[in-house]
């Protein structure tokens, strides 16, 4: 039987999604947490990876089990063996032919910073500081120019092997309140590193340093000495994943 999984994560303590040696991971926490609750050597297959430092929100997963249950009970089962930084919040048996991965049509993450002279402590673990704050109308004008389909070889890092960069973005929004800006953009998927560059784009644009042209030639070119800064990891978080159904 599958089942489907929302899972919450603080990234901080974690070196990303995806089991690996020599680090603590999601994937790993929730594999263990499985076994213990179902005496299963299971996997827990997410609907994408998100790398080390970056949390999420609303992270869809799926799971195989032998046992036949009712799907609500299986968060319950896990999250008992799960330590405080990651927590199933909602289960059910997926709908058929459902994977995670394949399945999904949407994502969206939000990117989160402060603007403030001096650093807050309180607000370090989630968000990122400015010292300067940008220019609200440049930043949402910047987001504007990557809304649509385009190649964004220019905000991959290197080295991350896909079969092409091309991506769709549906929306790219940025929003003020008490000091803090979040940028929210949804797409049909992300490469390696994506958002964090994007994001550091739409800041270098507001303070000036780069403009319009560069943006659109980076689109055109791949050229990645026309984009922004890579920001920190700690300011992003996976916020929804759409499947285009109901799942929980």
């Amino acid at each position: 039987m599958r089942y489907v999984l929302k899972v919450a994560y603080d990234g901080t303590c974690f070196c990303g999604w995806q089991v690996q040696p020599n680090g603590r991971t999601v994937q790993e926490e929730l594999n263990n947490a499985v076994f213990k609750a179902f005496g299963e050597r299971a996997t827990v297959n997410a609907s994408g990876r998100t790398d080390s430092g970056v949390h999420a929100l609303s992270q869809v997963c799926h799971v195989d089990l032998s046992r036949d249950m009712e799907g609500a009970k299986v968060a319950d089962a896990i999250n008992f063996y799960l330590p405080n930084d990651v927590s199933v919040l909602y289960s059910a048996v997926a709908p058929q032919g459902f994977d995670s991965n394949r399945s999904a049509k949407k994502k969206t993450y939000r990117y989160s910073v402060y603007c403030s002279p001096r650093r807050n402590p309180l607000k370090d673990r989630f968000c990122v500081h400015l010292k300067v704050t940008p220019d609200m109308e440049r930043l949402k004008e910047c987001a504007a120019l990557f809304i649509g389909e385009h190649d964004f070889a220019a905000y991959c890092a290197a080295g991350s092997q896909v079969k092409t960069t091309v991506r769709t973005i549906y929306d790219f929004t940025v929003e003020e309140y008490d000091g803090e800006i979040a940028f929210k953009v949804c797409g049909n998927g992300f490469l390696y590193n994506m958002v964090r560059t994007l994001v550091g784009t739409c800041v270098w644009y507001a303070y000036g340093k780069i403009d319009r042209e560069k943006v659109l030639l980076s689109l055109s070119t791949g050229n990645r000495a026309l984009v922004g800064k890579t920001m920190p990891p700690h300011g992003l978080c996976l916020i929804d994943v759409d499947y285009g159904v109901k799942l929980f």
